[in-house]
């Protein structure tokens, strides 16, 4: 007899609301917490290797207290299964990236979907980092969910059957793309057919021609071995894909003080190497693509950039009524400072939501 998903994850998560019921027993009698860490991506890639290295420094601070299992590339759920788990209590930790937020009511994650809103990774960090990055995290609690913190993983580049250099290129491709509304429209302005798909269905899709292309950043264009399928990508850099790290709010408010506190630090020194690495892995990775021979890397031109700039900024405009114009303002204040300091005025510096104002 075949059980659905839900039934498997209900179950899963009754065993282990009675595990947790001794948790803090097993604490003590020196029997491991077990943190179940899933994630829908490489063990190679920026997140994948960040996971690893949360494991390390978790089971090192807790001495062996907390054992963390990690399952990378779907190996448990997938994409659309993997929240539903968490909720319910059959893993512990995701790190799920920022469109995935939406379906659970939770919009206002989608402003780091929204195209070339965020010029550097410095005003990309002061959001995440300050006041704004805490609030969205505040947000998770009500979904029985608690944020630790934001992963990056860097710009993203497009890829497809042909070369994608200006606008009307993308006419009638059609392009996977995640969950989310920003994206979708994101597509539909460069003329695109906007699919989603699962991450994990993404190479069969791109090999079987259930779709054109994709957008990526590098790292998963390379571990996902997409190049092999795919002749032509395009350095765009017009969106932005990063993960926050979460865990089931029962079981995290559930574990001792002194374990979630020495979790907590071990968070905080995962995170600054997942920081820090993202850029110089995505840099390995294209370099890879490159020597491959396979897929032709096409950088664009200003003038082509102005193009894909002036395209998109109309997604902005769009999609304030259902992130928040408060919210999408509050990231083009922090770009306006940062440009402000640097003297920069020129227009590939510019918020993309003033272009064309």
């Amino acid at each position: 007899m075949r059980f659905s998903l839900t039934f498997r994850v209900r179950f899963s998560a009754l065993l282990v609301a009675v595990a947790a019921l001794s948790l803090n027993n097993a604490a003590r009698a020196d029997v491991p917490i077990v943190i179940k860490f899933s994630h829908v991506v490489a063990s190679d890639t920026p997140k994948g290797k960040a996971a690893e290295r949360f494991k390390e420094l978790a089971e090192r601070a807790t001495k062996g207290r907390v054992k963390v299992e990690i399952y990378p590339n779907s190996q448990l759920y997938k994409d659309k299964d993997e929240l539903e788990a968490l909720q319910l209590g059959a893993v512990q930790m995701l790190a799920p990236s920022l469109a995935k937020f939406s379906p659970l009511g939770i919009r206002e994650f989608e402003v780091f979907d929204l195209p070339y809103i965020f010029p550097t990774k410095e005003v990309l960090y002061r959001i995440t980092e300050g006041p704004v990055g805490k609030e969205l995290l505040d947000r998770l609690q009500t979904k029985g969910i608690t944020g630790l913190a934001f992963w990056d993983n860097g710009f993203k580049v497009m890829s497809a059957n042909r070369p994608l250099k200006v606008p009307a290129d993308f006419r009638n491709q059609k392009m996977r793309i995640q969950p989310s509304k920003v994206l979708e429209a994101q597509m539909r302005a460069l003329g695109a057919i906007p699919q989603v798909l699962d991450f994990s269905e993404v190479y069969q899709a791109l090999q079987s021609g259930v779709v054109d292309g994709t957008e990526n950043p590098p790292s998963n264009f390379y571990t996902q071995k997409m190049y092999e399928l795919q002749p032509h990508l395009t350095v765009s850099n017009h969106g932005y894909l990063g993960y926050v790290v979460i865990v089931n709010r029962k079981f995290w408010e559930g574990l001792p003080g002194s374990i979630r506190v020495e979790l907590e630090g071990a968070m905080r020194e995962a995170t600054q190497y997942a920081n820090a690495i993202a850029q110089n892995e995505n840099d390995r990775a294209m370099e890879a693509i490159r020597k491959s021979g396979k897929t032709v890397v096409h950088q664009l031109s200003d003038k082509e950039r102005e193009q894909w700039r002036t395209a998109l900024a109309p997604v902005h405009r769009e999609m304030e009524a259902r992130i928040g114009r408060d919210l999408i303002a509050a990231v083009n204040r922090e770009a306006a400072r940062e440009a402000a300091r640097d003297g920069t005025k020129d227009a590939a510096r510019k918020p993309a939501a003033l272009m064309g104002r």
